[in-house]
């Protein structure tokens, strides 16, 4: 029943101010699990920031929604999509006729290029420049180390890029099912 500028319930009187706060509580939330979203599609720590909100929703709400299972689950989601997206690059590096030893070069190629090209390209640099940073890591490897010729080493880079693309695509899927688990979980 509505009295004046309060709601009653059934444990007293909820106040304007802790609706409001309610409202701007799960609309960070919301942002929170977009810009998630939007830094899993840039290659970045998105699902991290997905548990994180959940995390912080779960204490938030006095640990009534969401549960200790549902944060443990993300967790795990969350470090299988950094699994993904690293083995992204180097299988399809493999895929393309990579060596054994390219994984190394392929990481170091993503982590560096990925570095680089922020700065070039603030926001889709970090990217293209792990895109890059792979093609170059295995291309390089393959002609200098294993001594192929340059037309398989760039072949081999070209699956290392389509490898980190696949990786950052298989990031953001897990991303949207850890979505659908909090989603189940609430």
């Amino acid at each position: 029943m509505r009295t004046g500028r309060a709601w009653r319930s059934p444990n007293g009187i909820v106040t304007v101010v802790s609706i409001i706060i309610a409202i701007l509580g799960w609309t960070a939330f919301g942002a929170a699990i977009l810009v998630g979203l939007f830094l899993d599609l840039i290659g970045l720590f998105g699902n991290w920031i997905i548990l994180g909100a959940v995390a912080l929703a779960w204490l938030a709400t006095g640990r009534e929604h969401f549960g200790i299972w549902c944060i443990l689950a993300l967790a795990g989601l969350a470090a299988l999509g950094e699994v993904l997206e690293f083995l992204g690059a180097d299988l399809g590096a493999k895929r393309f006729g990579a060596s054994k030893g390219s994984t190394l070069s392929v990481l170091a190629g993503c982590i560096v290029g990925g570095i680089a090209g922020t700065p070039v390209f603030p926001i889709v640099g970090s990217v293209l420049g792990a895109c890059v940073g792979a093609f170059i890591g295995a291309a390089c490897h393959e002609f200098i180390v294993m001594e192929k010729q340059p037309g398989t080493a760039a072949w081999t880079g070209f699956g290392a890029a389509l490898g980190k693309v696949a990786g950052i695509l298989a990031k953001l899927v897990v991303g949207f099912v850890m979505l659908g688990v909090a989603a189940l979980a609430y």
